[in-house]
């Protein structure tokens, strides 16, 4: 078989998990993936439906995919796909479309993809989706991404994405370990743990996400985890006191915030408060001094008022946060924020995205200072074309530094020397 796919993935590290499994599966049927310069037979997307400009990215790249590969039929999986089958399936070039039920099934619509014979997979409602399949596969550099965890019981009233996953799912700590010490056998040195509420593993059974941690934390041959992404209210002290004291683990969390503003994350539906949050990040820095921490804020939320926003970004200011991803708010179809009064205007929201965007980028300037001349252990990896090696410390600093792609794939202490222009990269030199 001389059959060549192109994929292209939009959204979450989760769904980057889920793509690579699908190319795999393509591979076992004897099918390439194409390269850059190759015209493929044909195309998966794998899709996000996180908000409507997520919708439209996706739209608008499907039909510059056909108008530049006419004779490339195109599956679409994801979210959107499961979301909206019929828009998809109207999209020029769309010969199959599969929900979140049949992601990993596409290799079984192959041969009607290729015979011209178009189809759309049976949405299965994601109330009835019951099904956990496991993924783990190699991403496009030195990580790995490993599912552990789909679906979400939460219902914030802004998401999407319990009806585009379904309830939250979970594999067994068996199934994860066996997928973690298969990696390591193909040379994983990094594992980045995804799923949509990764906190909730064990959601229903008598075994937790820190249990999964600690079995983990003992697989041969992996250097790194990372968690992608944990509640603040499913972040336990316990894990916490078990990411201080593993050598696996990584001092790197990413906690999602969505509003500094108590008001706003009650009409959110979201689990906490400003109080909790700002305990949990001290928690996290009196264990860990050192740690990344991350956070996901939107803003112009309905209900945010130019008070509450005022509000939300000055006790953003106040905490120890290492990253924001600002998103301004999208209104989402058969959400129920489309019920809540108090709409912000489309020019507010980018405003105010503007204003965290900065405030963001002040905060990552500053943990990065905090490390010019100080030795990390960095993951370094084959570098982009005409870039230096690079990689990411154990705190999650992104570095570029003078190394032969021997290296490629090592990790290696570096002497974090300066911060680029980009505010985001800094320089190193190798220590060893």
């Amino acid at each position: 078989m001389n059959i060549k796919a192109l994929y292209h993935t939009f959204g979450c590290k989760l769904n980057f998990a889920e793509t690579a499994s699908v190319a795999r599966l393509f591979e076992e049927r004897g099918v390439k993936a194409a390269d850059k310069c190759e015209v493929p037979d044909f195309i998966v997307i794998n899709s996000c439906s996180v908000t409507a400009e997520a919708d439209r990215k996706c739209r608008s790249f499907i039909r510059s995919l056909n108008r530049r590969y006419p004779n490339a039929p195109i599956m679409v999986t994801g979210c959107y796909a499961q979301l909206k089958a019929e828009e998809v399936a109207s999209l020029p070039g769309v010969a199959v479309v599969a929900g979140t039920n049949d992601k990993l099934k596409l290799v079984e619509y192959l041969d009607d993809c290729l015979a011209g014979h178009a189809s759309v997979a049976e949405i299965i409602p994601a109330k009835e989706l019951t099904e956990f399949m496991p993924s783990c596969s190699r991403g496009d550099r030195t990580r790995f991404f490993l599912k552990v965890q789909d679906g979400c019981d939460y219902w914030c009233t802004y998401c999407t994405i319990p009806k585009a996953r379904g309830r939250s799912r979970s594999g067994t700590i068996d199934q994860i370990m066996a997928l973690a010490r298969d990696a390591a056998g193909r040379g994983a040195k990094e594992i980045v743990l995804t799923g949509v509420n990764i906190g909730d593993f064990g959601h229903g059974r008598s075994d937790n996400f820190l249990d999964l941690c600690r079995e983990l934390d003992t697989v041969e041959g992996i250097e790194r985890y990372r968690i992608s992404s944990i509640e603040p209210n499913l972040l336990t002290d316990g894990l916490i006191d078990f990411v201080a004291a593993s050598r696996r683990f990584m001092p790197h969390f990413h906690i999602p915030l969505q509003s500094g503003n108590d008001e706003v994350l009650a009409l959110m539906r979201r689990r906490y408060d400003t109080a909790l949050y700002a305990g949990k990040l001290r928690r996290v820095l009196d264990a860990i001094p050192d740690a990344f921490i991350g956070a996901d804020l939107i803003v112009g939320a309905r209900g945010e008022s130019a008070e509450r926003f005022e509000a939300s970004k000055a006790f953003i200011a106040g905490l120890p946060l290492s990253h924001i991803h600002v998103f301004p708010y999208s209104e989402r179809p058969d959400t129920r924020a489309l019920a809540l009064e108090g709409a912000v205007t489309q020019e507010e929201k980018h405003r105010r995205a503007d204003v965290m965007i900065s405030l963001g980028a002040e905060k990552h300037k500053e943990f990065a200072g905090r490390f010019i001349g100080c030795v990390r252990p960095v993951l370094l990896e084959r570098s982009r074309p005409g870039r230096p090696m690079g990689g990411f410390t154990d705190n999650y600093l992104r570095v570029e530094v003078d190394a032969g792609p021997e290296l490629d794939n090592m990790v290696r202490d570096v002497r974090l020397t300066g911060l680029m222009d980009d505010g985001e990269t800094m320089t190193g030199v190798l220590v060893r």
